[in-house]
């Protein structure tokens, strides 16, 4: 290992655990972008390590909003094991898709996402009870962005709960860590073929930084100035995305 690269990886991992703990989502739409680019990780590689990292760092952040009862704990395991259909499903076939569909997919997702992340906040409201039809449309669109790309959903939980169902933005972030943890623990364990084909030395240096600083900025969170970091972190999305495709268009006109 180079040093160059350890340092880029732990940079990377203080990143990931910084936008986990801040924003409850997110991690792994800057996780596979960073394995694929900064360290040349295939796109099923770079999806699958991902999730391990964004699994380490969530659990960190989930210990202070767990003590703060900042987790809707039902809810979150609901989301899950209703999404374990589309999660497992599609990380078991996820190697005979093409690179490019994957990618050019992993950016639409990260417009996606950063639109949710620029939408104005709610005003409060009492918090809503989620109708059968929408937690399940939910749960199965999640576990299908967890099987495809390694995101643990989070950034499509946090505005439906918000947005939809009332719940208070931190009581949201909460059970959007669980639900990300569960999610990625699942399709992680569904891509076990996969893992003697990576190079875990800097992914895990990366899920170590990232565990550290999650904790720590989970506990800022709440004191935060989430607004600002959300937008910030929506136009890093949008970037990351026209990168992307402009960077698969290129490698097809070469083919």
């Amino acid at each position: 290992m180079s040093t160059e690269l350890i340092l880029t990886a732990v940079a990377a991992g203080i990143f990931i655990g910084s936008v986990l703990g801040f924003i409850g989502a997110g991690g792994a739409m800057v996780t596979v972008p960073i394995l694929l680019y900064l360290f040349d990780f295939s796109p099923v590689n770079a999806t699958t390590a991902a999730l391990a990292v964004v699994f380490l760092a969530a659990i960190a952040g989930l210990g202070p909003k767990f003590k703060s009862k900042d987790v809707l704990v039902k809810e979150a395991l609901t989301i899950w094991a209703l999404g374990l259909v589309t999660n497992i499903g599609l990380g078991l076939v996820i190697t005979k898709i093409p690179d490019q569909v994957i990618l050019i997919g992993f950016s639409i997702v990260l417009i996606g996402a950063g639109y949710s992340l620029l939408r104005a906040p709610i005003k409060e409201a009492p918090e809503k009870t989620m109708p059968t039809w929408a937690l399940v449309l939910l749960s199965l669109l999640i576990g299908s962005l967890t099987g495809l790309f390694g995101i643990g959903g989070g950034f499509l939980a946090i505005p439906i709960l918000v947005l939809f169902f009332h719940t208070p933005q931190n009581k949201a972030a909460g059970t959007s860590l669980l639900i990300i943890a569960l999610n990625c623990l699942t399709a992680f364990i569904a891509k076990s073929s996969l893992w003697s084909e990576i190079d875990w030395h800097y992914p895990v240096i990366m899920a170590v930084a990232a565990v550290v600083i999650a904790r720590f900025t989970s506990h800022l969170a709440p004191k935060a100035p989430t607004i600002h970091l959300k937008r910030g972190f929506a136009f890093l999305l949008f970037t990351l995305a026209a990168f992307t495709i402009l960077t698969e268009l290129l490698v097809s006109k070469t083919i």
